[in-house]
């Protein structure tokens, strides 16, 4: 998402599968050890490449996708800490205990905004933390809330076969598809 302003934004498939080849510039801000690099940025991203797979396996088109589905982060915001080999993401989840609260109420609110506006019916948390946090912030809206095993490598049960598999399967067995 960093690089492509979209959720799971692996740069080949946002440019194939979503059709977006917009060119997206430095924010004001920048990280100095994380360039942005958009679409042309050379390092692919696993959990986009497994998520918006799927979605082109099952959907074919973009469009097809979005007539009943749209794909949103939980926070979209983005936190860097200090690796072996320079700046990291950092999840919220992962985040000292003394900033989560400020930053839980601002995503919260977002997530709240986006479902008062698109009124759907199933709110799907991509990995455990996204469910609770939905589960947490949606008590009064009438949606449904399931939950998919997070695609990324970091998550053992992703790396246990096809995760596209797995998923679809989640999703049959929740009601979701």
């Amino acid at each position: 998402m960093v690089q492509t302003g979209i959720p799971f934004g692996h740069p080949p498939a946002v440019r194939a599968f979503l059709k977006l080849d917009e060119p997206i510039g430095q924010p004001a801000n920048a990280h100095p050890l994380i360039p942005i690099d958009g679409l042309a940025h050379k390092r692919g991203e696993v959990s986009g490449k497994r998520l918006w797979g799927l979605f082109e396996k099952r959907f074919k088109t973009a469009g097809a996708f979005f007539e009943e589905h749209y794909v949103v982060n939980y926070c979209p915001l983005a936190f860097f800490g200090q690796g072996k080999r320079g700046a990291v993401n950092v999840t919220p989840d992962k985040l000292p205990a003394a900033y989560t609260q400020p930053i839980y109420a601002a995503c919260d609110a977002h997530l709240r905004a986006v479902v008062g506006i698109l009124k759907p019916q199933w709110i799907v948390g991509v990995g455990a933390f996204a469910q609770k946090r939905a589960l947490e912030t949606l008590g009064d809206f009438s949606v449904k809330i399931a939950g998919i095993a997070h695609p990324s490598p970091a998550s053992p049960l992703a790396n246990r076969g096809d995760w596209g598999e797995l998923v679809t399967g989640q999703l049959n067995e929740q009601g979701v598809w």
